[in-house]
């Protein structure tokens, strides 16, 4: 690739479910950031790498915006923060479907003061006929004079249009990454997630945030990836929902994960799957500055 053409870091920033991670994987053509409907499923700053003719985007997901005083949202309101300051450009992501609440304006009030360049996006404009005009009011009244896109990133619809976009704001200058990467997130990360995402999917609805997942040993063995991996939660009720009647529900997640990960690397990955619980996890500081990053 030329020197000189468009390079640009971009952070994603929304509310939950606003569809953040559905677009990155989107935008890049790869699953970089899993997805769940679960809110505040991600909990990392995901680096999703697109590049074209025109130069490089490199899109930081982050975790939703929210209103909490719970030390494991206060950790990930400050990598919402984080991404705002260390970017060029902001990618405002807003659900078309739900009304615009004190969340939004909250968000709406922080990029106005951050001094960066700001491109909002309604997304989920699939799902019904939306009154664009209006959502563009609503927009300009919650504070962000900017001049939103209209997009599905389900579908792709529009979002070719915002790329265009954002390519134009982009300032030029060398890419970062090589032409062919689409993350640069490192093995481990991207199997523990993988797994917590299907054990997400699995568990009941006010399981999720009590998971985390531990990868303790991992190696090259003859043509396959063998890793062992803990699904941590919070008390031993919840390592009964997690393993699931003569271990069903373990053994769907490790099934599951196997699958999607066969997608990610070279060679098969095998799963040990286990679960042990970590009382009062998300209470503890050290644990979460080294899962929070």
């Amino acid at each position: 690739m030329e020197m000189g053409v468009k390079s640009a870091f971009v952070s994603l920033i929304g509310r939950p479910s606003s569809g953040k991670s559905t677009l990155l994987n989107k935008i890049c053509g790869r699953k970089i950031s899993i997805v769940s409907p679960v809110p505040q499923t991600t909990r990392n700053k995901i680096r999703g790498i697109a590049t074209s003719e025109k130069g490089q985007l490199v899109f930081i997901d982050t975790p939703g915006f929210h209103l909490s005083e719970k030390k494991l949202n206060r950790y990930l309101m400050d990598l919402v923060h984080q991404a705002i300051k260390e970017v060029d450009l902001v990618l405002y992501l807003i659900d078309a479907t739900r009304p615009l609440g004190s969340e939004e304006r909250a968000i709406a009030r922080l990029l106005a003061s951050s001094g960066q360049k700001v491109i909002a996006a309604f997304n989920k404009m699939d799902n019904e006929n939306m009154d664009r005009e209006k959502l563009a009011r609503d927009l300009s009244g919650s504070g962000l004079e900017t001049e939103p896109f209209f997009i599905s990133a389900l579908t792709g619809e529009g979002v070719p249009e915002l790329l265009g976009h954002l390519y134009n704001m982009a300032p030029e200058g060398d890419i970062s990454y090589p032409e062919e990467y689409y993350t640069d997130q490192d093995p481990e990360f991207r199997i523990a997630e993988i797994i917590r995402e299907k054990a997400i999917h699995h568990s009941r609805q006010e399981l999720p945030h009590a998971i985390y997942v531990e990868i303790a040993d991992a190696e090259q063995r003859d043509e396959f990836l063998w890793v062992r991996a803990f699904l941590c939660v919070e008390r031993e009720s919840q390592k009964g929902i997690l393993i699931g009647k003569e271990g069903a529900k373990i053994k769907g997640i490790r099934v599951e994960a196997e699958k999607d990960l066969a997608d990610l690397f070279p060679t098969p990955v095998k799963l040990d799957l286990r679960v042990k619980v970590r009382p009062r996890w998300r209470r503890q500081d050290a644990l979460l500055k080294k899962l929070i990053r």
